[in-house]
C-alpha cells in the first residue's frame, strides 16, 4: 500500500537536524504500526505538487502547516479540488492538524483563527463513540497539539468523532473513505518541547501558555494506537474501494 503525504509544511530548519522534515516523521510514524506501507512525499508548498490524480497513491495523508487555510495562498484552492476529487473516487484521505482544516473547508466548513488562542501540549480528547477501524477505543485520547486554528463549522453530513472543550470539532469523518483529526500524533515531546521553546514568546506563544504546555509532556500519549488506527483506515478503505 502507498501513501501519498501532501506536505502542506515545512518543519523549521532550525529543528531539522535533531527532527527531521515532515515526510520522514510521517514515515516513522506509519511504519510504527505497519512497516511494509510504501510512503511518498508531495512538496505542495515550495514544489506547488499537487498530484496529476487521485489513484496517484493508494491513499492520502496531509499534514500540518504554519498557513491559515484561509490565506490566499496559490496552492490552497488546487489543494482543496484535489481533495473534492479525491474523496469523489473513494480513494482514502487522512488529514492532520491543517489536513483537518482544509479537509473541513473544503467540505464546506469553516475554519478561523480562534479566540481560544494557542492549544499545545498534550491534550485530552473525548471520542464519540467507535469507528470501524478504532480497535481498542477507551473513551479518550491524549495526543500533542500545536494550533491556534480550529474548525468552527462543520461541514453538511460530517460526524464528529473526537472533542475537548478547547476544541469541539477535533475529529471529523466524511462517509467511510475520509477522516481527520486536530492533534499530532506523528510529533514526540522531544519534537513537540522544541516546536514550543521555538514559537513562544512576542507575538509568539504566551509565555505561561507554553510553560504549561510544555509541563504535559510529561503525560503519556496515544501516538501508536492512532497509528494503528489511521493505517487499518487505509486498508478497511482500499478494500472497500477494491469491491
Amino acid at each position: 500500500m502507498k501513501i501519498g503525504i501532501l506536505e502542506t509544511g515545512k518543519v523549521n530548519p532550525d529543528l531539522v537536524p535533531a527532527h527531521g522534515p515532515y515526510v520522514p516523521m510521517f514515515r516513522r510514524f506509519l511504519h510504527s504500526a505497519d512497516p511494509t506501507i510504501e510512503v511518498e512525499g508531495w512538496d505542495i508548498v515550495d514544489g506547488g505538487r499537487i498530484p496529476a490524480s487521485p489513484h496517484d497513491a493508494d491513499g492520502w495523508l496531509i499534514t500540518g502547516s504554519k498557513f491559515g487555510v484561509y490565506e490566499p495562498l496559490p496552492w490552497i484552492e488546487p489543494l482543496k479540488d484535489f481533495l473534492r476529487e479525491t474523496y469523489a473516487a473513494t480513494v482514502p484521505i487522512v488529514g492532520i492538524c491543517f489536513g483537518h482544516q482544509i479537509l473541513a473547508e473544503a467540505m464546506g466548513g469553516r475554519v478561523v483563527k480562534s479566540e481560544r488562542g494557542w492549544g499545545c501540549g498534550v491534550h485530552s480528547y473525548r471520542l464519540a463513540g467507535s469507528e470501524p477501524w478504532m480497535t481498542d477505543a477507551q473513551g479518550t485520547l491524549k495526543v500533542h497539539a500545536m494550533h491556534q486554528d480550529q474548525v468552527i463549522e462543520k461541514p453538511e453530513g460530517a460526524r464528529v468523532i473526537a472533542s475537548s472543550e478547547f476544541c469541539e470539532y477535533a475529529g471529523l469523518a466524511y462517509g467511510d473513505h475520509a477522516f481527520s483529526i486536530q492533534p499530532h500524533p506523528e510529533f514526540d515531546a522531544a519534537y513537540e518541547r522544541d516546536l514550543i521553546n521555538l514559537r513562544q514568546g512576542g507575538d509568539g506563544i504566551p509565555e505561561d501558555i507554553a510553560e504549561r504546555a510544555i509541563r504535559t509532556l510529561e503525560n503519556g500519549v496515544d501516538n501508536d494506537l492512532l497509528a494503528q488506527w489511521i493505517v487499518a483506515f487505509f486498508r478497511r478503505a482500499q478494500r472497500s474501494e477494491a469491491e
